[in-house]
């Protein structure tokens, strides 16, 4: 199979100085963080004068390698490295006010190099750097971060550690074959000029002794501080359009159309529960331990593309990578699988849909209890960096306990893994409208990226129909565009459920709005306002024409009052 493959060396001296306030390393680990976090290095140097600049690089280095491994594969480079940086950072600038009383406490470059998937990924602060040579050209890929008062004097205006608030380069661009990068400290680049550089980057094949005689020219060249480098060169990169997970189980058949009865891998089949044209789920027993599961598997109609099996593949690795009370458990098994399917616990309830047929116009309290739960699952998908994408009544389950569990992860978006895939696709993948017509925000139909704002409008919609009835702006045309989009109106809860306070009224047209940058931008704000009377919403019913909130009782009161000045009219004129 094909994989990144890089290979590595350094050297590193403290020159003519006593301590190496340097620091560099990398790492390349086994599958699958191979695959979902990529090949890391990274090289630091420890600012001249501040008092405990080696514990500071060093802390850089090692725990970016730590740390970076640690974070949930789901998430892209950029979100993790930074996460990690900032809170890197935080330390060191907390340790450099309590323990040194100075800003110049414990302050470090910072130089990273991550390798993932056919993509580099690079974050960047200080003074040391980044060179690529590529095809026979050498190019620096980060920019100093000096500040020059004269031609011998100069300062770093960033650095890990000098503020609280860290400002990092980021930047990615696609890898090639036989890349070759060169990460350097001050003592290396300011002693070498970029002609000779290179000379020595095209004279020697192995990069531990390259590395060597780079930090040797320096040196000849009477650098006057600690000299570090380090070289990781290209060596094989993943086939275009090739995924981990799509990897694993190309050669897997579909599964055949299953009777109760039939086994399945150790799972005996009891009943299929529902089909549609794209899965089946069956009711399974798991023969091993006698407990009742679900099976979901992919129909044969689609055994030839390509697309759709990579989605359901990632349906359950994100099942996988997520748990929480209110998300079904996808459950593992270290048994081989003969066909593509997968796993999940056996739920015994109904949908929201047929509850919601059996409750119409439910309770204010329960609606809100169901919707804080459903709101809760949705920020575990979105903690990991996952858009549900798909979030509709039918799709979220009700148990005896009466515990909501959203149960489908067909349209899940995983930032990660999108990375991971080729970045010569046409993104017609992404595009792809994946949700439900109603339910689906309006971003996505006009072929808009989603956000979290667009998993808000689903539950808001949900929310909206569970207390009304209705869906608050009627049903959608099959095509939305933007001229249809645009002339919906919202249909006030008051229209179909007069019980509905005009404060929740107003957090579900918040919540449900067409334009996403006029929603909510944490479910926390939605799920308060929908629990507490917001000021901004208070809309009385005396603020409320008579005739948009009861329009049965205006006539009546208006065929009244006609009746009476009848009356009196007749009783004059005789």
């Amino acid at each position: 199979m094909s994989a990144l493959k890089v290979t590595l060396g350094f050297a590193t001296s403290p020159g003519i100085k006593t301590d190496n306030e340097d620091f560099c390393g990398s790492m390349s680990p086994a599958e699958p963080q191979l695959t979902h976090k990529g090949i890391a290095a990274a090289i630091a140097d420890g600012m001249s004068g501040s008092e405990a600049g080696k514990v500071a690089s060093q802390c850089c280095v090692v725990s970016f390698l730590a740390d970076y491994y640690s974070t949930p594969e789901s998430w892209p480079v950029k979100q993790a490295g930074q996460k990690v940086l900032s809170a890197t950072n935080s330390w060191l600038y907390s340790q450099g006010q309590a323990r040194y009383q100075s800003v110049n406490g414990m302050v470090s470059t910072l130089s990273i190099l991550v390798l993932k998937s056919t993509m580099a990924h690079m974050f960047h602060i200080g003074d040391s750097r980044i060179y690529r040579l590529r095809k026979n050209n050498l190019e620096q890929l980060t920019r100093d971060h000096r500040i020059w008062l004269s031609q011998d004097k100069n300062y770093l205006n960033r650095a890990m550690g000098i503020e609280p608030r860290l400002e990092v380069d980021y930047k990615s661009f696609p890898l090639e074959q036989d890349d070759l990068f060169l990460m350097t400290t001050d003592g290396v680049h300011d002693f070498i000029d970029d002609k000779t550089l290179r000379k020595l980057l095209l004279g020697e094949s192995g990069l531990t002794l390259l590395a060597e005689k780079i930090i040797q020219c320096a040196k000849d060249n009477r650098s006057d501080d600690n000299l570090t480098c380090q070289l990781l060169r290209i060596e094989n990169l993943p086939e275009a359009k090739e995924d981990e997970i799509l990897r694993r189980h190309a050669n897997l058949p579909f599964p055949p159309p299953l009777q109760p009865g039939m086994m399945l891998d150790g799972y005996r089949i009891e009943a299929e529960l529902h089909a549609s044209k794209r899965t089946q789920i069956y009711l399974a027993t798991d023969t091993g331990n006698g407990v009742q599961v679900i099976l979901k598997t992919p129909s044969i109609i689609y055994d030839d593309d390509t697309l759709f099996i990579e989605h359901f593949l990632y349906e359950e690795w994100a099942g996988k990578r997520i748990s929480h009370d209110n998300i079904v458990t996808v459950i593992s098994s270290n048994r081989k699988k003969s066909c593509i399917y997968y796993v999940t616990e056996y739920l015994e309830g109904q949908s929201l849909r047929a509850w919601m047929d059996s409750h119409p116009k439910a309770e204010i309290k329960t609606v809100q209890n169901i919707v804080e739960q459903i709101a809760k699952g949705l920020r575990a998908f979105h903690r990991k960096e996952m858009l549900h994408q798909d979030l509709k009544p039918e799709n979220i389950m009700i148990d005896r306990q009466n515990r909501i569990k959203i149960i489908d992860f067909g349209s899940v978006k995983i930032a990660g893994i999108a990375e991971a895939a080729t970045h010569q696709s046409s993104g017609s993948t992404e595009e792809h409208i994946l949700g439900t017509l109603n339910y689906t925000a309006p971003e996505y139909h006009l072929n808009q990226r989603g956000t979290a704002k667009s998993d808000f409008y689903s539950l808001a919609v949900i929310a909206y129909e569970m207390l009304n009835g209705a869906l608050p702006y009627g049903n959608l045309p099959e095509h939305p565009d933007a001229g249809n989009l645009a002339r919906l109106h919202y249909t006030p809860s008051f229209h179909y459920n007069p019980m509905v306070p005009a404060w929740i009224d107003g957090a579900l047209k918040k919540g449900a709005s067409i334009m996403p940058q006029l929603r909510y931008d944490d479910l926390s704000e939605f799920l308060y306002d929908l629990n507490h009377p917001n000021p901004a919403f208070l809309r009385t019913e005396d603020n409320i024409p008579l005739i948009q909130r009861n329009p049965l009782r205006f006539w009546q009161i208006l065929c009244g009052v006609l009746g009476a000045i009848n009356l009196i009219l007749l009783y004059f004129l005789a």
